[in-house]
């Protein structure tokens, strides 16, 4: 292809995955509200459309109309830079994620990823250490010691489980050899996925992942009866929905980041022995992205309603005392893999 196809191409991709995120990110709030509902025996939105469906619309034009207020005492520059940093981060993470094989159409083979790098993971390890600044930025901009206290404790735990969440991924680099997340997916073909090769890995990437998106048992950022409301106490109208968009956008990628190093990415197992047409081999693999990332969105919901908030102390032991040295553990008894079984 030509660089303007390329670029043409590129920017479909972008398009294309924008809108998706933002009509999963609406749909995954309302889904989260249907099953907390579940889970506490109760009905959940059942109002604005059949069953509901359409609260999410509903929710953000209430969002729209309501009055952006900003504290006297903020800095407001940052206070409006804060929330699209956070936004930021959320959508440019998924650009290196790959949630299919290469398309052949109409002559023309396109590649099921937006920037296909060879240090996509260090590209994506960068972008979400940003995410911690939005935050921090948000709580000290907002001129309110609750905010504040908010930011600080972000920036404490995001720092904290960044370090085993990168030593967790130095385990699925040692078996794939590359940077590449095309290459790391490739590595697990058949049922060789990093998930059952490295479960120490894979459980303390999906732990630091909840701590890096703010979730339950790990949201001490927002912790609304310590803190009134977290860092974003100050925050109203459409910022607020910045931060909201943010957090649900960043599980989406959690959930993509863990499929695509631990679960196999796209691959169904086996799915080329079928003897498929191509256009089938495709579609499958996409939905088979697709449907390992459904599931672990459910996960990240249900544990949400499933467990306590731990304390600030609780959570910092876990993070150094346990998830760092398990990860250090992973990455040896990965090196013992290789050196023993030749994988």
């Amino acid at each position: 292809m030509s660089i303007w196809e390329t670029i043409i191409f590129s920017l479909i991709k972008i398009l294309i995955i924008v809108h998706v995120m933002l009509i999963t990110v609406s749909y995954l709030v309302y889904f989260e509200r249907k099953i907390s509902a579940w889970a506490q025996n109760r009905l959940g939105p059942n109002r604005v459309g059949w069953k509901g469906l359409l609260q999410p619309f509903a929710d953000v034009l209430k969002l729209l109309l309501k009055e952006d207020i900003v504290p006297n005492q903020a800095n407001k520059p940052i206070h409006t830079l804060a929330p699209l940093l956070a936004l930021f981060v959320a959508f440019t993470t998924y650009a290196v994620i790959p949630f299919g094989p290469d398309l052949k159409i109409f002559g023309y083979t396109i590649p099921l990823v937006v920037a296909d790098i060879n240090v996509g993971i260090l590209y994506v390890l960068a972008l979400t250490s940003l995410g911690v600044y939005a935050i921090t930025f948000a709580g000290w901009s907002s001129g309110s010691k609750y905010s504040l206290l908010g930011g600080i404790r972000s920036s404490a735990q995001m720092i904290s489980y960044e370090i085993s969440m990168g030593f967790s991924i130095g385990g699925v680099l040692l078996l794939s050899q590359s940077l590449r997340p095309e290459a790391i997916v490739a590595s697990q073909s058949g049922w060789m996925w990093n998930a059952i090769l490295q479960p120490i890995g894979f459980i303390t990437f999906l732990v630091s992942a909840f701590a890096e998106t703010n979730r339950l048992p790990f949201d001490l950022p927002e912790a609304e009866p310590e803190l009134v409301g977290g860092f974003h106490t100050e925050y109203s109208s459409m910022k607020f929905a910045g931060f909201f968009l943010a957090e649900y956008a960043n599980m989406i990628i959690a959930s993509a980041l863990i499929v695509t190093l631990y679960l196999g990415g796209w691959q169904f197992p086996y799915l080329e022995t079928f003897g498929l047409p191509y256009g089938w081999y495709v579609a499958i693999s996409v939905l088979t992205f697709l449907f390992k990332e459904a599931l672990l969105l459910f996960f990240f919901i249900w544990v949400r309603w499933s467990l306590p908030r731990f304390r600030y102390d609780q959570l910092m032991n876990l993070g150094w005392k346990v998830m760092f040295p398990l990860s250090l553990l992973n990455i040896v008894w990965v090196a013992g893999l290789i050196m023993i079984f030749k994988i």
